[in-house]
């Protein structure tokens, strides 16, 4: 147990997954009810993974997509209490953004309580964090045309 007023150092990945749609240009976001919050799909490594590792299996398991990096896009980091043991934790997560290859949103695991496909203008204004709002905005102007 890490014990109050000690840092500790976490690491997760995960994508900003792509795609043109009908509408347009779309994100996935993955989603809980209560409360409600819309959020990229990310996690932590399992053991021996790589970031590119953990970030496809996490897209895979929290969206039922497959998927395909395309490139790295960035990083963002924040602090926050673990109410298990009060321990201070700063955390960084590494994104990439991400293409559909396969699977279906209905394969989706049970950590989210929704999944779906956002054009881009509302899946700005939904997200829940603007750390990764940013992201999906730095995604779209990089990702290949």
């Amino acid at each position: 147990m890490a014990g109050k007023g000690r840092a500790v150092e976490l690491v997760s990945a995960g994508g900003v997954v792509l795609r043109r749609g009908r509408r347009g240009d779309e994100v996935v976001l993955c989603g809980r009810r209560d409360p409600l919050r819309w959020a990229l799909p990310k996690g932590t490594p399992d053991p021996g993974e790589t970031r590119e590792q953990t970030a496809l299996r996490e897209v895979r398991e929290e969206t039922g997509l497959d998927v395909e990096i395309v490139r790295r896009l960035d990083s963002i980091q924040y602090w926050f209490l673990r109410t298990s043991d009060g321990a201070r934790c700063h955390k960084t997560v590494h994104y990439y953004l991400m293409t559909p290859t396969g699977g279906d949103l209905s394969r989706h695991d049970d950590e989210f309580d929704f999944v779906q496909w956002f054009p881009l203008c509302q899946a700005i204004d939904a997200m829940t964090y603007p750390n990764e709002a940013r992201l999906v905005e730095k995604g779209t102007a990089v990702a290949p045309q």
